[in-house]
């Protein structure tokens, strides 16, 4: 018997071997996941859809040396586009979705309809919304990226301050705001 691709996917993640880390970031406290050695998280305090403490796995910081390292250049301003190796586990509409946002330039944004209509779905705005709110790697797998059709902010599962800031350093190469988190 085949089992479909949404339980595989369940299934993967309830048989696999997680470890976390949490390393300091501009932009506060930044959890990272691996499952199977390979970065599957990247969660900010307080941040909508991240899964439970309990889910992350056994503190342990050696699987994440390349991430860190990648983060710290990012946020000096030095890394343009990161090299990581992830595994998104999602469905193969958000996986999609991911993988159209991992294509937006840095410092450039994307409105949710200009991503549906790159996925062929020109009338699926609202579940590439959906689906971008559910990125389990943020800042990696930019989502901060994407705005309204309006070129207004709209959400973000971090909140919309650190959306903000993150766009305004991609555009000046510094943040220059003081809000901690």
């Amino acid at each position: 018997m085949t089992a479909t691709p949404m339980r595989e996917t369940r299934q993967q993640a309830t048989d696999s071997h997680r470890r976390h880390t949490v390393v300091d970031s501009p932009y506060g406290p930044l959890t990272l996941v691996a499952t199977d050695g390979t970065l599957s998280g990247l969660y900010m305090t307080g941040q909508r859809h991240r899964p439970p403490e309990e889910t992350f796995g056994e503190p342990d910081p050696e699987p994440f040396t390349e991430a860190t390292r990648q983060l710290d250049a990012y946020f000096a301003g030095e890394l343009r586009a990161f090299d990581l190796p992830l595994r998104l586990d999602g469905t193969p509409f958000q996986r999609a979705v991911w993988a159209q946002l991992q294509r937006i330039p840095y410092g450039e944004t994307r409105s949710y309809g200009e991503l549906a209509e790159c996925l062929g779905k020109p009338g699926a705005s609202r579940a590439v919304g959906l689906a971008n709110g559910k990125n389990p790697v943020g800042i990696i797998v930019p989502c901060h990226r994407v705005i309204g059709a309006s070129g207004g902010l709209t959400g973000y599962g971090g909140g919309l301050d650190r959306k903000q800031r993150l766009l305004a350093f991609e555009k000046s190469g510094r943040d220059d705001t003081t809000t901690l988190f």
